[in-house]
């Protein structure tokens, strides 16, 4: 399996194991009364599947992102400038002019 494949499912099971974890805090501190509404309900493991399935969506793709962005090659120093000589600005000579009577 390419690298790029293995990444990406790598993290986004992440994702959805920090969703799952993220619900179980919701229930357990009944946020918006969420788990009397679940225990209660005759389709509350549908709801919970489906809550928990979006949720993973959203926190794959920003494990997925921050994954992304978190990445850097061997020896990349970011120290500043590159490259380039300074450029000094000087204001140019403007020639005023008498308005017209």
């Amino acid at each position: 399996m390419p690298v790029i494949f293995r990444f990406y499912i790598k993290h986004c099971v992440i994702g959805f194991a920090l969703s799952a974890i993220f619900i179980a805090g919701l229930l357990w501190l009944n946020v918006a009364n969420l788990w009397h509404l679940i225990s209660t309900s005759d389709i509350g493991l549908m709801a919970l599947v489906v809550f928990w399935v979006l949720n993973g969506i959203v926190f794959a793709g920003v494990q997925t992102g921050v994954a992304v962005m978190l990445m850097s090659e061997e020896g990349d120093d970011d120290a500043g400038p590159k490259g380039g000589s300074p450029v000094a600005l000087t204001p140019a000579p403007v020639k005023a002019v008498q308005p017209r009577k």
